[in-house]
Parts: C-alpha cells; structure tokens; sequence
C-alpha cells in the first residue's frame, strides 16, 4: 500500500495531503480529549499503534512504486473509533517513511488516505452494521479487519489509477490492472489479518475486560464474554 517517495505528481501528492489533513487534525483533537479523560488507556493506544506499526511494516512488492502487506488499523478502529486511529496510522506511516524507507515524505498524505483514514472508518462501519444486526462480535471483528485492509488497497489503487492513467482505457483501464495485481496478493493476506486480528481480540477480552467494556466493545454483564470467547 505504501506508495514510494516521489512516485506521485506534485498536484497528487498536495491533493492527497489536504484531503487527509481535516482526519488527522479531528483525530488530535479525539485523542487528546481521550487520554485526559481515561489516562487508563494509553497502554492499550500504544498497543493498537504499535500492532498497526509492525503488521504495515511486513512488505511484499507488488505494483510499482508500491507494495502489498497487512494494515493493522482494524484492531484501534474498533477499539478507539476511526479519528483515534487517522492519528496514529500517521504517525506510523511517519515513522516508518523516516526510520524504514517505506514510503514517503511526498506521498505519507496519499498514504494516509488509504490507510488510516478510509481503512479504519470502512472496517469500523462493517464492524457496527454486524454488531447491530446481532452478529458475534469475534465474526464483526474479523469482517472489520478484513474490511479495513481491502479498502486501504482499493483506494491505493485509485491514487496510482488517477495518476498513471492506461494510454488507452484511462483511469478506469488502470484501475482494472492495479486493483488485479495487488488482489493477488492483497486478499489472502487481508484473510490472514482478520484471523489474527480476532486472536488479538480474544486475548483482550480475557486480559483487559473492564477496558473493553468502558470502550464499548463489550456489553455490561458478562453476556457478551460468553458469547465473544466462542
């Protein structure tokens, strides 16, 4: 998903970084008001960021100018709400654009576009609609996850679409060969990231109870670990 350093028009990359700075500004302001409500949870913040960091940080080339791996940004979605996550998905892409070579300096607003903005807020509103239409929450976490990788590539795809257009399709010829090449590779590995995202959860749901259930993840009274755990 990274797209490289310099791969993108100028006017591209500027687009891209307005678009994503409202999320990222909104998601300071969420976060803040978070950790002075509830100093409790900065852990649990730092786990999420550092759980998004390592699984965004395992490569496979794919299209070039980018690459294929897992998100991480499903998990601190559903735990901490998409603006939290618009916050610390930049951050990671940050980090990893200055400390790793992945990505870029030029294209981390593209890069938090896909990934920390439409990532989270797709995977969160599959997860809601689940949950609210009775769904086992373990069966909406990974459809959250799943979600929120997919749709981080979709939307990769659509940037390097509009700014490489097919001599002869256009965009929309573009977007064929962009979306098929990285669903080689994209689709097991956003399977593979749901089902660890779930194994997460589980162990959250044993360690960190009363957090959840402050979170909104869990229900009051017990019912929900029940169900959750199996």
């Amino acid at each position: 998903m990274h797209i490289a350093e310099g791969y993108l028009p100028p006017v591209h990359a500027a687009a891209w970084a307005a678009a994503s700075a409202p999320f990222v500004i909104h998601g300071v302001r969420a976060l803040t008001r978070e950790v002075r409500a509830n100093p409790e949870s900065t852990l649990l913040l730092g786990a999420a960021g550092a759980f998004t960091f390592v699984l965004s940080a395992l490569k496979i080339p794919s299209v070039t100018g980018s690459c294929s791996h897992p998100t991480g940004t499903g998990l601190g979605a559903i735990l901490f709400r998409p603006p939290i996550m618009a916050v610390l998905g930049t951050i990671t892409l940050l980090f990893q654009a200055l400390l790793l070579a992945h990505g870029g300096l030029t294209t981390l607003g593209a890069n938090v576009f896909s990934l920390a903005v439409v990532g989270p807020w797709a995977g969160f509103g599959v997860y809601v609609l689940l949950r609210r239409s009775g769904a086992p929450l373990m069966v909406a976490v990974f459809s959250g996850a799943f979600t929120a990788d997919l749709s981080t590539y979709c939307v990769t795809s659509v940037q390097l679409a509009l700014a490489f257009p097919d001599p002869g399709s256009g965009v929309v010829g573009a977007l064929a060969k962009f979306g098929g090449i990285f669903a080689v590779t994209q689709v097991p590995l956003a399977v593979s990231e749901g089902l660890l995202t779930v194994l997460v959860m589980r162990l959250l749901v044993r360690s960190s109870k009363g957090e959840l259930t402050r979170l909104g993840v869990l229900l009051q009274g017990g019912a929900e670990k029940e169900a959750a755990v199996r």
